[in-house]
């Protein structure tokens, strides 16, 4: 608009860089930040912050980022599943391996008394061990649980990323496998033509991504030997409720399971 750009130009004639920068400093300060979006609209499960609103992300994805603790919806929505379902709150030792960690899950999950914490990525600073989940350099049957949210989508033979998954759970042992899933997509998309950054964001959403997973996901996981249940946890919640918590109501849960012997397997 002519008039904030005008505005802006004002500013930048008035007010010298060194005052700006340090302006937008004092603005990022945590105590600045939580006087300016204290309220009562929203609220963060994690951080337990109540809002007035979440931040954008982009253009179209706006009102979704907490700004104290900067966690997605899929992030409280996850935080929730795993405290109401009790999935980390075993009397006897869990080796869980996190592939890709999410800072916000990091220190609940090497802090837990009970959990033996492992987390891996072939990047990250964030993680223990390097790792290339197409070639897990672990045994058969290591680890009792599985947290990888949004992975599969970067790797571009994602089916032996799963079947490794699988290998390495425990029978019986459960995993959460999250990627994003186009609702109107029968069939997960992939075009290897598609190189460059550009038209990676532009076809898949993100440069970095190599597919629009479809609603056969769960027979991909299937395929590789999990079963598979799809977990519409997020319903348990009203929709006003879920609006408050920032929870995208679309979103499914994945929760796959390792047959406990070979005659389960589908």
């Amino acid at each position: 608009m002519p008039h904030v750009r005008f505005l802006r130009q004002m500013i930048k004639t008035v007010i010298p860089l060194a005052w700006r920068q340090e302006l937008r400093r004092l603005a990022e300060a945590p105590f600045v930040r939580r006087i300016a979006y204290f309220g009562f609209t929203y609220y963060c499960p994690v951080c337990r912050s109540r809002l007035r609103r979440f931040l954008d992300y982009s253009e179209s994805y706006r009102n979704v980022i907490c700004p104290f603790c900067e966690v997605h919806p899929r992030h409280r929505l996850m935080w929730l599943y795993l405290r109401r379902k009790r999935l980390l709150s075993t009397k006897t030792p869990l080796k869980l391996l996190h592939v890709a960690p999410e800072k916000t899950f990091v220190k609940a999950f090497a802090s837990a008394p009970n959990i033996d914490y492992l987390s891996a990525d072939l990047d990250s600073p964030l993680a223990m061990v390097r790792m290339d989940i197409t070639q897990i350099k672990y045994p058969d049957d290591t680890f009792d649980a599985i947290y990888c949210s949004h992975v599969l989508e970067h790797i571009p033979d994602d089916r032996q990323a799963m079947r490794e998954l699988c290998r390495v759970l425990k029978p019986g042992g459960w995993a959460i496998l999250q990627v994003p899933i186009a609702d109107d997509l029968e069939t997960t998309f992939e075009d290897w033509s598609v190189q460059t950054r550009e038209e990676r964001a532009r076809v898949f959403g993100q440069w970095d991504h190599v597919r629009w997973y479809g609603r056969d996901y769960q027979p991909r996981l299937e395929n590789a030997g999990f079963l598979v249940t799809i977990d519409w946890f997020v319903k348990s919640f009203s929709e006003s409720k879920a609006d408050r918590l920032g929870l995208d109501r679309n979103e499914a849960i994945y929760f796959c399971r390792k047959p406990s012997s070979p005659e389960n397997t589908v």
